[in-house]
This record gives C-alpha cells, sequence and structure tokens, in this order.
C-alpha cells in the first residue's frame, strides 16, 4: 500500500472515530445497550439487506441532534456520491410504501419505514486497538472496521433499490443505481455470448447474506435472509409464499444453480481480454463500487472478471458479477418486474476486517 493510501486510510479513521465518540456521548444509559456491542463477537459479522432486525440502535430510537450525530458518522464512512445514493435509498421506503398501497408488513407497524436503519459501534473508536461500525436496513449495509488508527475494511458494503426507477417530474426518473446497471449491461452487449453464464438470472445475490463465502456457494430463498422468523406466525407464512413466489417466476433450476454457483475460480471473461473501450467500461463500473467509499482502491481491471446472466434486454431480469483477487461484485435487477435491484461489493479473503484482524491479534498478543 502507498503511503498516500494509507495517509487517507488514516484521515478516514480518524474522522470516523471522531464521529463515532461524539454520537455514543449523546446516548442515554437506556440506548447504549442496542447501540455498541464487542469488536469479537459474532453479532459484528452478521449483516441483512431485507427489512429485518439489522442489529442496532434504530433511528427510530434516538433524538434529532443524536440522529444527527448518527449520520454524520454514516457519511464519515462515505463519498458524497456514497452518501447521497445511500440517503436516497433510504427515502425510497416512502415511495415503496407508497407502490404497496401504505400497508402493514413484516409483522411490524409499518414495514416499509425510513427510521428503522440501525447503528451500532462495536468495541471503543479510539486510534489504538480494533473497533469497527455497522450501518443497516433496508437496501443498505455499510461494515467498517478501524485498527491502530487506520480503516482496513469497508466490505461488504451493499446498496440496493426498490423501485430501481421511478418517476420524477418532467419526465425524468429517480434511478440511484443507474450507472451501477448500465455500464454493466453496456459491456454485456459488447460481449455477446462470452460473458454469459445462463440465459437465466437468479433471483437473488447467489451469495447472499452469509458472513463468509465458501466453494459453492448458491442463491439463498428470500425468507432466509432475514435475522429470525416473525412472532405472527400468518405473517412469516405471508414472507414464506412470496419468497416462494419469487423462486418460482425465476424459473431457476439445478442447471442455473451449477452455472451460477459461487467458486473460488473467477468466472466469465478477463479483463486482460477485452479492448480498449470495453476496459473502459468496466473501469467506470469497478468505480461504481470503490467510489462509495472516501479511501482509494488500487484495483488493476486484467485481473477482473466480468460474467452476466439472463437478458440484455432494458427492463429484463438479469444478473453480473465482477470476480478477481480479493473481490467480488454481485448485482441483480430480477425481482418486482426487474424494478428491484441489489448491489454488492465484498472482499471474500477479508470481509470485516477477519485477515487484518487475525494478524493484529498475532502482532499483539504472540
Amino acid at each position: 500500500m502507498t503511503d498516500s493510501r494509507r495517509s487517507t486510510r488514516r484521515e478516514v479513521a480518524a474522522a470516523m472515530t471522531s464521529a463515532a465518540v461524539s454520537w455514543l456521548d449523546l446516548l442515554d444509559a437506556t440506548q447504549r445497550p442496542a447501540a455498541t456491542g464487542t469488536v469479537d463477537g459474532g453479532e459484528r459479522l452478521r449483516w441483512f439487506y431485507t427489512p429485518t432486525d439489522h442489529g442496532g440502535l434504530t433511528l427510530h430510537e434516538q433524538r434529532p441532534a443524536q440522529q444527527r450525530a448518527a449520520m454524520k458518522l454514516v457519511a464519515s464512512g462515505l463519498s458524497r456520491a456514497g452518501y447521497v445514493t445511500v440517503a436516497t435509498i433510504i427515502g425510497l421506503e416512502n415511495v415503496l410504501d407508497h407502490t404497496e398501497g401504505f400497508t402493514a408488513r413484516f409483522d411490524r407497524e409499518r414495514g416499509r419505514d425510513p427510521g428503522l436503519y440501525y447503528l451500532r459501534v462495536f468495541g471503543k473508536p479510539s486510534g489504538e486497538g480494533t473497533w469497527g461500525w455497522r450501518f443497516g436496513g433496508h437496501h443498505v449495509s455499510l461494515n467498517n472496521l478501524v485498527a491502530d488508527g487506520e480503516l482496513v475494511s469497508a466490505t461488504p458494503c451493499f446498496m440496493g433499490a426498490d423501485p430501481a426507477t421511478s418517476p420524477l417530474l418532467g419526465g425524468a426518473a429517480n434511478r440511484p443505481l443507474g450507472r451501477v446497471e448500465d455500464l454493466a449491461r453496456e459491456l454485456a452487449v459488447s460481449l455477446g455470448d462470452r460473458a454469459l453464464l445462463s440465459a437465466k438470472a437468479p433471483s437473488d445475490l447467489v451469495t447472499g447474506n452469509r458472513s463468509t463465502i465458501a466453494e459453492g456457494d448458491r442463491v439463498i430463498p428470500l425468507a432466509g435472509i432475514w435475522r429470525s422468523a416473525f412472532a405472527d406466525p400468518a405473517e412469516w407464512a405471508k414472507l414464506r409464499a412470496a419468497s416462494d413466489a419469487i423462486d418460482d417466476a425465476a424459473g431457476y433450476g439445478d442447471r442455473e444453480h451449477e452455472a451460477l454457483k459461487y467458486t473460488a475460480r473467477p468466472k466469465g471473461v478477463p479483463g486482460a481480454d477485452l479492448t480498449a473501450g470495453q476496459r473502459d467500461l468496466l473501469e467506470a463500473l469497478l468505480g461504481t463500487y470503490f467510489d462509495r467509499v472516501p479511501v482509494p482502491t488500487a484495483y488493476t481491471v486484467d485481473d477482473a472478471h466480468f460474467a452476466w446472466a439472463g437478458s440484455t434486454e432494458p427492463g429484463a431480469p438479469h444478473y453480473y458479477r465482477v470476480q478477481g483477487p480479493r473481490l467480488l461484485i454481485e448485482w441483480d435487477n430480477t425481482q418486482r418486474g426487474a424494478n428491484h435491484a441489489h448491489s454488492v461489493w465484498r472482499d471474500p479473503s477479508n470481509d470485516f476486517g477477519l485477515d487484518v484482524l487475525a494478524a493484529h491479534r498475532s502482532r499483539h498478543h504472540s
């Protein structure tokens, strides 16, 4: 890592530390148990993108000054564009509530709720030792780890959008992840069948919300990407039925599962085999993931492989994957008539900073 990248990571970590301390100082004794956790606990490795309990103190449970401090911490881990995108995704809960007729869902008073985003700090924020924080709710999951005053991990980093496209006045469209989709489609069209893994797209991300990724991982049904079943059996039965309907609509069988299952060996077309124009598209696509955070990510396009599943026609269900050393990117837009998008950036070898944390322990406790 270059000195400039390390310096930036330290600057970002310092901003995170200051913001986390300020937020925690505003909380009272009744709020702190939900707002804090241990950096070594398994809870830090749990993450979700469904409208379930993500673990932490919700925005609903905070006073306005506390909410402001919470969002300052969130902003410390995002670029300006990343923060605007996350803020827009949170606002889409109101749009989705309108789409679904303002009905109660998911065994709670308001199923689509922009106040149900959760923040938790793990460990003690400082310039020494290790600590981290997580912010998540429907279609957002941000996971960061700081070690000895340096940001060492910002993955998994998930952003989604439902609806992926919605109308604005004057005929404009609100597409928070529009470029994340369009750049990949343009690249897939240029590659033709070379990048195609399956004519059918999976119903969701292949690796789902697993804490760690393993050889042979397959799509998890929607009902499996929740913290727990609902207290109301009838509401849980509705979710299970919706989950089954999503899987049935995908028409995704064993052949498709086998074609798209996760393998450590990347699938698709290697960046080294792309034309100059295609390389530019892939580099721009990578930027829609790496530029979510305020620290530079050094990555060589030659090391990345690009793969696609589904149709390349706009508005049709589709999926893509970008994979290489220490990199896994997944995108799907298949549900709700291909107007419900998921995107995730992961580092299979160091999600949640696990590799760095192990090395840190070895240095300090050997």
